[in-house]
C-alpha cells in the first residue's frame, strides 16, 4: 500500500480462503483448497520450467521447426499421456501430473514461430521483454476497460500509444486518439467506422437506410479485412472498389481519382480510402502524400493500414517508406509483426481526438460512472468491446527494454537479411529468381530446378508452366522434415511463387538463410526427379 512498508512474508490466498468459503458454508472444500496452496503449485513451478526452456535463446534453433503430425496422431498422443483433447460430460479432474505432459505435448507439436527457420507468416520470433509483459498481463488478469479495475495498464496504454503517435509524425503526436486493438485487422475496421461516422453520423440512430450508397476505395492489393469491414458494417461489398496499382503493387493517384468520380456519377457516396503501407504479399507501401492531396480535395477520410510495414517507422533509415503517414486521418500497425512484439499486440491512432467516443460510446450506467474517482480516465467507452487484453504491456516493455536505437538495429536488421537474401538469389546462375523487385522486407521469388532452367521471362509465365508446382512440393517437404516453413501463393496470374517475408528477426542470422536455400535447392531438384 503507498505510504505503508513492505507486507509480512505471507501468503494472501492462503489467509482469506477459509474466510471467504467457510462464510459460504463450504469449509470442507475451503479446507482442501487451503492445504493446495500451501502444498506450493507444482503445476505452476513445471510450466514455467517448460516454459523458460521453451523460449531459451539456441533453444528454437535446436529443434525442427515444426513436428508435423495428422490430427489422428495429435488426438492419440494426448490420449496416451492421460489427458485426452476431447473435453466428455461427466470427466474427472486431470491430475497436474497429466496437465504437465499436456503442456508438454503442446510444446512439442506446436510450430516454433520464434525459430530462425520460419518465415511462414508477416510475424515470427518475439522479443523476450514482450514476452514478460504478456506473461505479467496475463497474470494480473487484468481487463483494460476502466482506471480503477485497469491503472497502470491505463497509463501503459496512453504512454505507448504516444510514443507510436509522435513516430507517425507532428500531426498525431500533437494530438490523437487510439486504441490497443486485437490486430491489425481490426485496426482496419475502427478507421473505416470512425470515417463512416464523420460521413454519415445519422447511421447511428436510423441504420444506412437512411443515406445514399456509401463507398469504399482500397487498392487491388489491400488485405482482405478491408472486404470483411465493408460487410460488417453495412458498406456491402459491391460498394468496397478495388483500386488499380502499379508494377510494384502501390495505389496509382490518377486511378483512385478515376474511381471516386464515377461513384459519384453513379450516384454513390464516396466516403474512405484505405492506403497500405505495406502490402502483405508483395510489399508495397502506397504514396501517401499523394493519395492525402486526393482526400483532402474530395473530403474523403484517408486511413493508412500499416499492419506490416508500420514497423519502419522507428528506423530513420527506412522511415521514408511512410512518408506523408502523418497526413492520413487514421493508422494502423501490428507490433507482433516487424517488431517483434508478441502476439497479439496491434495500434490504433486517429489524429482526431474524441472521434472513438464519438462513434462508439453508449454510457454503460454499470460501468462508466462519471461521479466516481478518475473517471475521465475511463478508456472502455471508446471501443467496440467490454472485456480488452491488457496488450500494451507487451509493446511497453519492447520499448523500454531495447529503446529508440534497439528498435531501430531490429528494423534495419530484417532490411539487412532481406538483402542478404537477394543478393544470393540473384547470384544463383538462374536457380533462384525474382518475381518482383523487392519492397519492405518482402522476397517473391522461384525456385528453378536445372531441368526449367532459364525461366522464361514471367510475361510469358502462367500456371500451366510446371514452375508452378515446384513451390508447393518444396514447401509440403520442408515442413514435413521440420526444416523451415515458408509461404507460397500465386497473383497476377502468376505460377506459385514463394514470399519470403523477414519479420522480427532476432537470432536469425545469414547462416540460416543460406541454409534455406541450400534445402529448397535439394528438394526441388527431387521434386524433379519424381
Amino acid at each position: 500500500m503507498p505510504g505503508g512498508g513492505p507486507p509480512a512474508a505471507r501468503h494472501p490466498v492462503a489467509e482469506q480462503l477459509p474466510l471467504v468459503l467457510a462464510t459460504a458454508a463450504c469449509t470442507a472444500l475451503a479446507i482442501r483448497l487451503l492445504d493446495r496452496v500451501r502444498q506450493g503449485g507444482g503445476l505452476v513451478r513445471g510450466v514455467l520450467a517448460l516454459l523458460c526452456e521453451h523460449v531459451r535463446p539456441g533453444a528454437q534453433a535446436a529443434a525442427p521447426v515444426v513436428e508435423l503430425a495428422s490430427p489422428g496422431e495429435l488426438e492419440a498422443a494426448f490420449a496416451q499421456r492421460g489427458c485426452g483433447l476431447a473435453l466428455a460430460e461427466g470427466a474427472t479432474p486431470a491430475s497436474e501430473g497429466q496437465l504437465l505432459e499436456a503442456v508438454r505435448l503442446i510444446l512439442r507439436y506446436s510450430v516454433r514461430a520464434n525459430s530462425p527457420y520460419f518465415f511462414n507468416q508477416l510475424y515470427g520470433r518475439c522479443e523476450l521483454a514482450s514476452l514478460v509483459g504478456d506473461w505479467v498481463s496475463s497474470a494480473v488478469n487484468g481487463n483494460v476497460h476502466t482506471y480503477e479495475v485497469a491503472p497502470v495498464f491505463t497509463l501503459m496504454e496512453k504512454h505507448a500509444l504516444a510514443r507510436v503517435a509522435r513516430a507517425i509524425g507532428p500531426a498525431f503526436g500533437a494530438s490523437h486518439d487510439g486504441l490497443f486493438v486485437p490486430g491489425g485487422s481490426l485496426g482496419n475496421v475502427y478507421g473505416m467506422l470512425l470515417a463512416r461516422h464523420r460521413a454519415a453520423p445519422g447511421i447511428l440512430l436510423e441504420g444506412a437506410s437512411s443515406e445514399p450508397p456509401l463507398v469504399a476505395l482500397v487498392s487491388d492489393e489491400a488485405h482482405y479485412s478491408y472486404l470483411k469491414t465493408a460487410r460488417l458494417l453495412g458498406i456491402g461489398s459491391a460498394h468496397l472498389v478495388s483500386v488499380e496499382t502499379d508494377a510494384a503493387g502501390a495505389m496509382l493517384p490518377e486511378a483512385l481519382e478515376r474511381s471516386i468520380v464515377e461513384a459519384v456519377r453513379a450516384g454513390k457516396k464516396p466516403f474512405f480510402v484505405g492506403a497500405t503501407a505495406g502490402t502483405t504479399v508483395l510489399g508495397a507501401f502506397d504514396p501517401l502524400p499523394a493519395l492525402a492531396a486526393v482526400c483532402a480535395e474530395r473530403g474523403l477520410w484517408l486511413h493508412v493500414d500499416g499492419a506490416w510495414g508500420g514497423g519502419a517507422l522507428f528506423s530513420q533509415a527506412h522511415r521514408h517508406l511512410l512518408d506523408g503517414c502523418d497526413l492520413a486521418d487514421s493508422f494502423s500497425m501490428s507490433a507482433h509483426k516487424m517488431l517483434g512484439a508478441a502476439l497479439q499486440c496491434a495500434v490504433f491512432l486517429c489524429r482526431h481526438p474524441g472521434a472513438l467516443r464519438a462513434a462508439n460510446a453508449t454510457s454503460a450506467a454499470y460501468l462508466f460512472q462519471p461521479d466516481k474517482l478518475h473517471a475521465d480516465l475511463d478508456v472502455g467507452d471508446k471501443t467496440i468491446q467490454c472485456g480488452r487484453k491488457a496488450d500494451m504491456v507487451k509493446l511497453w516493455m519492447l520499448f523500454k527494454s531495447l529503446g529508440d536505437a534497439g528498435c531501430a538495429a531490429r528494423i534495419e536488421r530484417c532490411f539487412a537479411l532481406s538483402d542478404y537474401a537477394a543478393s544470393r538469389m540473384r547470384s544463383s546462375g538462374g536457380a533462384f529468381v525474382l518475381a518482383f523487385e523487392p519492397s519492405c522486407t518482402n522476397l517473391c521469388f522461384w525456385y528453378v530446378p536445372e531441368a526449367m532452367r532459364p525461366l522464361p521471362p514471367k510475361e510469358r509465365l502462367d500456371k500451366d508452366h510446371p514452375i508452378h508446382q515446384v513451390a508447393p512440393a518444396i514447401k509440403a517437404a520442408m515442413q514435413r522434415g521440420g526444416h523451415a516453413m515458408i509461404g507460397f501463393q500465386a497473383v497476377r496470374g502468376l505460377p506459385n511463387f514463394f514470399r519470403w517475408v523477414f519479420p522480427s528477426c532476432v537470432g536469425v542470422e545469414e547462416c540460416h538463410i543460406d541454409e534455406i536455400l541450400r534445402w529448397m535447392s535439394v528438394f526441388g531438384e527431387q521434386h524433379c526427379l519424381r
